[in-house]
């Protein structure tokens, strides 16, 4: 069998180049993680060879009798990860997932509200320059400028006001716990869908470490590859189905459905063909592994972790939004520290940390240069490490931050983060 190396020598050392970046790299980019070499192992094997258009038994290709055992295994370990009664494993993506979910509950042009990209949401959630904003009309809610958290009172004028037809909970960059009971009273007392977007702390609520929307949400999205360790990919799930809820889910032919069927069906063929058959075994191979009792403890360190790094922060005088973490992430406001997002990701980068600059609620800088960066534990959690070893982190960061355009500084603490990088690997041979 020829491989990669004598095939395509170019993209071999590519690949090997990506390979010593992220074993020397402090990833600390919020939305990565490192995955098993099952995971990896199942991603690149032979189902990646499968056509299989249509949903296990419905097939609109033959020879998908075993693609279809490993799409039934997925969806039946997501029903039991998160306790969900549907479960959609095909979305290529987190943004198709949200696509799919508005095609099902939403005519073009119909109200939607979600938490606005600069205060932490997500581009799908309704901003402009997205799908989301473009064939929607989009209105926004905000953080408290006081405590850093979603402002419940204006959520609740701006539903109001407006009348969202769906209710977007979730974000990219808020820290704290996603608040799905607050949420769903909001939600009812206007007449509105309740979505719910995890793809964030998703692993974090499979573990029972943050709060599940199940119970209070109609629909709820996921990515598979952050805080959940899986392949790049996403997921649609729904605590129970129902039919027609407030007389506003009605497919065409005027034939009554049960939402379910509507999801799948905008999920393919409505913003997707064919499946990744070989990623949805690979997401089957992740939900196994979030089963496991080892993963509850991953996730938890997580957190602690995350908590470590926002004391250590605090201890020397950076700005946190809300004042910590309930989760994974620490969005920094670096206004205090003369230095813009923008600067400080590229610093950081040359010491060999990643992270990205980020907007912060109230931000008076642009998208391209941002007033903070967001911080996040998943990836070093991966790799063993704990709250010490946060510590560490934070101090390496304040180095360069404080020093930013020394480059003989960042050099050397280059060479200390490699080294350090070196003790922890992601995968041991």
């Amino acid at each position: 069998m020829i491989n990669l190396e004598e095939k395509d020598p170019e993209l071999f050392d590519v690949l090997k180049r990506e390979a010593k970046r992220e074993e020397l790299t402090l990833e600390l980019i919020a939305s990565e993680n490192f995955t098993s070499k099952a995971i990896m192992e199942m991603a690149g094997g032979v189902m990646t060879n499968k056509y299989a258009e249509g949903y296990p038994g419905k097939r609109y290709y033959g020879g998908c009798e075993v693609v279809d055992e490993a799409e039934n295994i997925a969806r039946d370990r997501l029903k039991k990860l998160f306790g969900c009664e549907y479960a959609n494993v095909q979305p290529h993506s987190g943004s198709q997932a949200n696509m799919a979910v508005f095609m099902t509950f939403l005519k073009t042009g119909d109200t939607i509200m979600g938490l606005d990209l600069a205060h932490g949401g997500h581009l799908t959630h309704g901003s402009p320059v997205n799908f989301s904003g473009q064939l929607y009309k989009s209105v926004s809610y905000h953080i408290s400028k006081e405590e850093g958290r979603v402002d419940f009172d204006e959520v609740s004028k701006v539903a109001k006001e407006h009348k969202p037809k769906l209710i977007i909970c979730g974000g990219s960059a808020y820290p704290r716990y996603i608040e799905f009971e607050m949420f769903k009273e909001v939600a009812e007392s206007v007449g509105a869908y309740l979505m719910s977007d995890i793809a964030h702390p998703s692993g974090l609520v499979a573990a029972g470490v943050h709060p599940s929307p199940m119970e209070y949400c109609d629909v709820v999205t996921s990515t598979t590859h952050k805080t959940l360790r899986g392949p790049r990919g996403g997921v649609i799930m729904m605590g129970k189905d129902f039919e027609n809820k407030w007389g506003k889910v009605a497919p065409k032919s005027g034939r009554t459905k049960m939402v379910s069927e509507l999801l799948d069906s905008s999920v393919m063929p409505g913003v997707q063909g064919g499946p990744l058959m070989h990623i949805i075994a690979a997401k089957a191979v992740a939900f196994g592994e979030a089963l496991e009792p080892e993963f509850k403890t991953y996730a938890q360190n997580v957190v602690d972790n995350a908590k470590a790094m926002g004391d250590e922060f605090l201890e020397l005088g950076y700005d946190l939004v809300s004042g910590g973490t309930d989760t994974h992430v620490l969005l920094i406001d670096l206004s205090n520290k003369g230095i813009n997002g923008r600067h400080a990701e590229n610093i950081l980068g040359k010491a060999g940390i990643a992270l990205n600059k980020n907007m912060v609620p109230f931000d008076t800088r642009s998208p391209f240069v941002t007033s903070g960066i967001r911080v996040g534990t998943p990836a070093l959690t991966t790799r063993g490490m704990g709250k010490a070893e946060m510590r560490q982190v934070v101090q390496w960061i304040n180095k360069a931050i404080v020093d930013s355009e020394n480059e003989s500084n960042l050099n050397r603490l280059r060479s200390e983060v490699e080294a350090f990088c070196l003790d922890y690997p992601i995968y041991k041979d």
